[in-house]
């Protein structure tokens, strides 16, 4: 009896496909990091800015300077998310973070996060991107990651 329940969970678990994981980083994961909870692993951003994007009121927190987490320059968080339910003004859209040199290297990029899905080049950056939803944008050199956006998985 054991191994039949045994054979219909893998069964039904191979039917089921898998939903694709958010690329995170430093607690926030765009579609399930929220207001609060951004609030609470980095306190008050340096700056706030209030726009209008595609008809929808959004928030982008910048934290820069010693408000920065450390290792980097600057990271942006932009909230507000279309989600199957309807608009959700609070959950966290994508984030930014732009690294100082060393910390994000293309091997430490590799190493973290695997191959790309697709690469490509932009003016004098090679970008990785990643169906998980992070865009890693590299220095002319291709040694370091000059900005790391993360959003939610891409098709």
């Amino acid at each position: 009896m054991a191994r039949l329940r045994l054979a219909l969970f893998l069964f039904l678990a191979w039917l089921v496909p898998a939903q694709a994981a958010a690329a995170d980083w430093g607690g926030i994961t765009p579609g399930e990091s929220d207001i609060d909870s951004v609030r609470q692993l980095y306190g008050v951003p340096s700056r706030e800015l209030r726009q209008k994007v595609e008809g929808h009121d959004t928030l982008q927190w910048i934290y820069e300077g010693d408000r920065a987490p450390k290792g980097f320059v600057r990271m942006e968080v932009n909230f507000g998310l279309m989600t199957a339910v309807g608009y959700r003004p609070r959950l966290v859209r994508y984030f930014r973070l732009e690294p100082r040199p060393g910390v994000f290297t293309k091997v430490i990029v590799l190493t973290g996060w695997g191959a790309p899905a697709r690469a490509g080049n932009e003016k004098e950056h090679t970008i990785f991107y990643y169906q998980s939803g992070l865009v890693v944008y590299f220095d002319a050199s291709e040694l370091n990651a000059v900005a790391m956006v993360f959003a939610v998985p891409q098709p």
